[in-house]
């Protein structure tokens, strides 16, 4: 039976009991150096359970721990750092959460670790840095956009395009945080990182008092294919979401009115 086949109390229960058994095999494990030092088996059994509940009862336990436990922190860094080397992505995935849980409150300790799995070889773990990222720009974001300006512009696309979907969820609430880094990428050629600064952009415009900020900065953009790209995509944000500030229409007058004429002039389908 899964997780949300249990009734509240046996949920409450078992995250009660996934919680004391990775403390005491954590905080008991061996650590003799960084050569001798292994994950706890009940913490791996956890952390590559099916049940995604499992694994996220798991990991916010290990964070939960790593705060409430400060002279053990180095040995849980390490823990985490075999975790990142297993062959199974769900515990390679669970690791990254469990970094970016810990990166809600201080990045420093982390942020070297977390720096190695931007390039993981799978799909749900780049997905888990993706996530890590929003938590920590929710809750940390001085610290989580520091590391995002650092890797905005990597060599790496896959990079590039995990930063810019890492900083959306703080932007939606902050735009003007998340717009100089935008704006480092305004001339980005990988088309699939493209397609998510545009997607970004959208993201950060339909919530109150976004728009304009949105707008101002798009004028000091200086490639308008981009910014003519970026304003079909927010007039579609708006359509799509009932609980938008504005309508369609009304975030396209307000466009009009707003963004430099050159700027509208570059958008041959502006008012399609």
């Amino acid at each position: 039976m899964g997780f949300y086949g249990l009734s509240k109390e046996e949920r409450s229960k078992l995250v009660k009991q996934i919680y004391g058994e990775i403390a005491e095999s954590v905080l008991h494990a061996k650590y003799d150096g960084v050569e001798n030092i292994s994950a706890p088996e009940i913490l791996v059994q956890y952390v590559s359970n099916e049940d995604g509940y499992i694994r996220k009862a798991a990991y916010m336990a290990v964070a939960k721990i790593y705060w409430e436990n400060k002279d053990f922190q180095e040995k849980i860094l390490l823990i985490i750092s075999v975790l990142l080397n297993n062959s199974n992505p769900k515990v390679r995935q669970s690791a990254v959460y469990m970094l970016g849980e810990i990166g809600t409150e201080d990045t420093t300790e982390i942020m070297g670790l977390f720096e190695t799995t931007l390039t993981d070889e799978h799909h749900s773990v780049r997905n888990a840095v993706i996530g890590a990222l929003k938590r920590m720009g929710q809750k940390n974001p001085k610290q989580t956009f520091k590391f995002a300006s650092k890797h905005i512009q990597s060599e790496d696309p896959i990079i590039r395009r995990e930063i810019v979907h890492g900083i959306e969820l703080r932007g939606r609430t902050h735009p003007d945080e998340v717009l100089p880094l935008l704006r480092k990428l305004e001339y980005e050629e990988d088309k699939t990182v493209k397609q998510m600064i545009i997607h970004v952009i959208g993201q950060i415009s339909y919530k109150k008092g976004c728009l304009e900020v949105v707008v101002e900065d798009l004028n000091d953009w200086s490639n308008k294919d981009m910014v003519s790209e970026a304003v079909k995509e927010i007039i579609k944000v708006h359509g799509n979401y009932k609980f938008a500030t504005r309508t369609p229409e009304q975030a396209k007058e307000y466009i009009k009115k707003n963004l430099e004429i050159s700027n509208l002039e570059a958008g041959k389908n502006f008012n399609g």
